[in-house]
């Protein structure tokens, strides 16, 4: 006989730490964007494992590489040079302008290595005792301490204080604020372009600009988050290309190795020398394993266009939603996004029509309360957006 999730929750009570509230649901397999659960129910995932496996779960090419090169070589730490580690590296940075990359194994690591690169390039290269840095208020840069600190929402720091020094938060959207925040101790900014956990707002036009202009007039580093945003979520590899921006560095992960642990920081040339041997390491970073896995990724997205699909699908599915608003007066607050980066603020608390969902047999989540987050597969197909959009006006009629 098989487990129940009664039997699972039971055994999770006794064997981990409880830091997760878990879904009612445990997954037993999944293929391309759909999940099964223990009993053998289908779900449509909206999630993508917080927007991680954005090629689809379970996809065969990738499966393949891991089975190949897991008989060929796994690991053997960043103390040796290793070949799939650069074919990894060539393919992520000819997606944008930077030069250098360092891999790590999350979006919290890479956002460390951003923070320790801007200090060290600050302190070391510009001879700058300089070592805050500003983020802004509802932005998520990640869980261990330092992230936490960056943080810009304070439930993260509930009962970890003292928080670490250095980090400035301002308000979101006021270019004056950075303005007057900047000082000669500022090392550099941190800005997601889309905030995830925030309640997918994406930055204005007009205040990315901004804030790169700020950075470049007063001397400080434009470092951008696209932990959760980038790998062609939002129609572009990188969602600060939307804004024609030349950030300094960027952080990226959860998509790299569509659900293998793999982080990325990558940098302008000129602030790579920043970092010099013994500054800064890993020991599981960018892997032999990893990196194939990876470097296969990158080429399926630009094999199949990936970014363009989300554009043109994540266009058509806001339009969608907003009509399902229109159909539900006073239900829906706000369709917002970017590609398949997709936010529906409810009106009001949203948690019972997330459970309605999800026992309707779709999975995604809720942020801040009130807005539905959609982070599906990248390569869904629009028949199950139709679907979901069709539940969620029922639901909301209901």
């Amino acid at each position: 006989m098989g487990q129940t999730l009664d039997n699972i929750r039971r055994k999770e009570e006794e064997l981990l730490f409880k830091t997760y509230g878990r879904y009612p649901l445990s997954i037993a397999r999944g293929l391309g964007n759909k999940l099964w659960d223990l009993d053998s129910r289908e779900y449509t995932d909206l999630l993508a494992g917080l927007g991680v496996v954005n090629l689809g779960h379970c996809r065969p090419e990738l499966a393949e590489v891991m089975a190949a090169q897991s008989r060929k070589l796994v690991h053997v730490s960043n103390l040796f040079y290793q070949e799939e580690q650069l074919e990894l590296a060539q393919r992520l940075l000819k997606t944008t302008h930077f030069g250098k990359a360092f891999f790590c194994n999350s979006g919290a690591e890479a956002n460390e290595a951003a923070i320790k690169l801007a200090r060290r390039y600050q302190q070391r290269v510009k001879n700058k005792y300089a070592y805050e840095i500003i983020t802004f208020e509802g932005c998520f840069h990640g869980r261990t301490l330092a992230t936490v600190a960056a943080t810009g929402q304070e439930r993260f720091q509930d009962g970890f204080l003292p928080m670490p020094d250095g980090f400035t938060r301002i308000e979101w959207g006021k270019p004056e604020a950075l303005e007057a925040a900047i000082s000669d101790k500022t090392a550099a900014v941190l800005l997601e372009i889309i905030q995830g956990e925030g309640g997918i707002r994406p930055v204005t036009p007009d205040f990315a600009r901004s804030v790169a202009g700020i950075c470049r007039d007063k001397g400080v580093l434009f470092m951008v988050d696209e932990v959760q945003c980038g790998m062609g979520r939002t129609g572009k590899y990188w969602a600060f290309q939307h804004y024609d921006l030349r950030p300094d560095i960027m952080s990226a992960a959860k998509a790299l190795a569509n659900g293998l642990p793999m982080g990325a920081m990558l940098g302008t040339d000129e602030v790579a020398a920043g970092f010099v041997t013994g500054s800064h390491a890993t020991t599981f970073g960018a892997g032999a394993l990893l990196s194939a896995v990876a470097s296969k990724v990158l080429e399926i997205m630009e094999k199949e266009n990936i970014p363009a699909r989300a554009a043109e699908l994540g266009a058509w599915a806001m339009e969608r939603f907003r009509a399902v608003g229109d159909a539900c007066p006073g239900k829906i607050r706000e369709v917002r996004g970017m590609g398949l980066m997709i936010g529906i603020e409810l009106a009001g608390p949203g948690r019972e029509v997330w459970e309605k969902l999800l026992q309707k047999g779709f999975i995604l989540n809720l942020t801040q309360e009130k807005v539905l987050r959609l982070l599906p597969p990248l390569s869904i197909e629009k028949s199950d957006l139709e679907n979901f959009a069709r539940t969620l006006q029922d639901v909301l009629a209901g």
